[in-house]
């Protein structure tokens, strides 16, 4: 790392995972934004496409590597294709991951008939999709000067939030990853890679969209519970976490190694009361 304590990522060649989703659009703007050439990790080729056009647009630098996190053939093939285009790796945005309504449990549903499948789904997809880009990547950083990898926690991993059993589970392990992978790559490794995570509040996704709004974009009762329980009295939106990733990927948080960072309008720390 440099000692350039700017919270700047110029030079820098950051890999994105779940780059077509709606918060991927969010970080691969305001990495582009800070300096960054990106690499944009998906399976929607179509919509990567069109989200790299528009970083070029804007003046930056950007390359589609089309893949499935889950995947380590794909993931190492676009690997390959970094190295081949940029010959480094600076840094690591896990943002794939996400929800299936099976592994939700609704109100009538009864929690000891939980669907183990789909959670094992949603567990696989956030937990083993984080954990097998960095085992692809984070050898890439070492070997070109080092890096830092931020994987994408959730408010759900250290609360119990209702219905979203297979998402907390599998996020709260990622705080868990986050904590013990940090602490091993700092001793054997001297902070050349670090990794941390930010934890969103409450930003409208795919996933969440009919559990938080109705179609006329009124909220839902569950909605209305978390704007109530949000101390700033909304939902984030997505480039609220733009701040936060790039401090964290930027050498201005080189002494900064196993965090969880909280965007959440201040939900994590309010009682309701």
């Amino acid at each position: 790392m440099g000692s350039d304590y700017s919270c700047r990522l110029d030079g820098k060649v950051v890999v994105v995972t779940g780059a077509t989703g709606v918060l991927g659009e969010a970080f691969i703007r305001g990495i582009s934004g800070a300096g960054a050439r990106v690499v944009l990790v998906g399976r929607n080729r179509t919509v990567a496409e069109e989200r790299a056009e528009a970083v070029v647009r804007a003046g930056g630098e950007a390359l589609v590597a089309e893949a499935d996190v889950l995947d380590r053939g794909q993931l190492e093939a676009a690997l390959a294709l970094t190295m081949e285009r940029f010959g480094r790796v600076d840094g690591l945005v896990n943002g794939a991951g996400g929800n299936i309504k099976e592994a939700v449990i609704l109100p009538d549903a009864d929690p000891f008939h939980a669907d183990i499948d789909a959670l094992r789904r949603v567990f696989d997809l956030n937990l083993f999709g984080s954990i097998l880009p960095v085992n692809v990547f984070g050898p890439a950083m070492l070997a070109t000067g080092g890096g830092s990898i931020v994987n994408i926690s959730s408010m759900a991993s250290a609360r119990a939030i209702t219905r979203v059993l297979g998402y907390s589970l599998a996020k709260a392990s990622i705080d868990n990853y986050t904590r013990w992978m940090s602490t091993e790559l700092a001793i054997r490794h001297k902070g050349r890679v670090r990794m941390n995570a930010v934890a969103p509040g409450f930003f409208i996704t795919h996933q969440n969209r009919a559990l938080l709004t109705n179609p006329d974009g009124s909220h839902t009762s569950r909605g209305e519970a978390v704007i109530r329980n949000t101390p700033y009295g909304r939902f984030g939106e997505p480039d609220e976490l733009i701040g936060a990733l790039v401090y964290l990927l930027s050498d201005a948080s080189g002494f900064v190694n196993g965090q969880v960072l909280g965007v959440d309008g201040g939900f994590s720390v309010f009682s309701g009361v």
